[in-house]
């Protein structure tokens, strides 16, 4: 089957998980919408986050003609996953969740940091997955406020160099309020990166924190529940591509040199193929 996989997220962060999906998938094509004109969702109310998400899906499902939809945002599969579900029930929909339980895997000292956005740490859904696991190991849930907006900014060359330095004061002060990081008793050894967009500042997190702390997130395991659905409904392409078909576009709702610029950063992609969409995500 040769239709796209879908891919939403509030911003750039998604285009982590994109990355692990294409490495997945290779044979797949992908339409990713970031929502720009409304990035990051952290910070939003649970009733708009769910009504952009809903937007974005109806969107990619009657413009693209999408066969799956990956919701690569912690913050939006809490808000919508559900009712996304329910309401395309033939559609395979993917959701995220922090990767509290592949760090119970890793984690020696027992102690795990989680760095999230506010929308997704003072959810229902993950104070279930908090519950279920908690009674394994020490958690220390951190909300990060602003960090996701600083990674957006980033890409902007007139706000780049601000948001660099916001980014480093904000992944400092985030950590040092979780506790100490390290591999004795009693140090954070793993930390969960809760958000896609904390993906793209890895090398400064081991920086600041050492080489002993691992840090997890959640793209490949994504990656590969994709591939075990599209299996599961025979939805895996099947057929070659054509020389007219782009493997891979890239939507935004807001700032297109943003994303351009993000594209070329983490995807080696060109700008040929970002394209700016209506904020409204009106279909008529």
């Amino acid at each position: 089957m040769n239709a796209p996989i879908g891919v939403f997220d509030s911003g750039i962060g998604g285009l982590s998980v994109l990355r692990a999906l294409q490495k997945e998938l290779p044979h797949e094509r992908f339409v990713y919408l970031a929502d720009n004109a409304y990035a990051p969702y952290g910070e939003k109310s649970e009733a708009f986050v769910s009504q952009r998400t809903h937007a974005a899906a109806e969107y990619l499902l009657a413009r693209h003609q999408i066969k799956a939809l990956v919701v690569a945002c912690n913050t939006a599969t809490a808000a919508a996953i559900q009712a996304l579900r329910l309401q395309h029930p033939a559609l395979p929909v993917v959701g995220l969740e922090p990767a509290l339980k592949p760090a119970l895997a890793l984690s020696h000292t027992r102690r795990i940091g989680v760095m999230a956005t506010r929308g997704t740490v003072g959810s229902e859904k993950f104070a279930r997955l908090l519950s279920s696991v908690q009674h394994e190991a020490q958690f220390e849930v951190q909300a990060c406020n602003g960090l996701a907006l600083a990674i957006e900014q980033s890409t902007l060359p007139d706000q780049a160099e601000a948001a660099h330095a916001q980014i480093a004061h904000l992944v400092q002060t985030y950590t040092q309020a979780m506790g100490p990081f390290g591999s004795a008793p009693g140090e954070i050894d793993t930390l969960v990166l809760g958000c896609t967009h904390y993906v793209f500042v890895e090398q400064v997190l081991q920086q600041l924190l050492g080489p002993h702390v691992q840090l997890v997130s959640t793209g490949e395991p994504v990656a590969r529940q994709t591939h075990r659905l599209l299996a599961a409904a025979e939805r895996l392409n099947t057929e070659v591509a054509q020389e007219s078909e782009q493997p891979m576009r890239l939507l935004t709702t807001g700032n297109l040199q943003g994303l351009q610029a993000a594209a070329q950063r983490w995807l080696n992609g060109t700008s040929e193929i970002c394209q700016a969409v209506p904020a409204s995500l009106a279909l008529a």
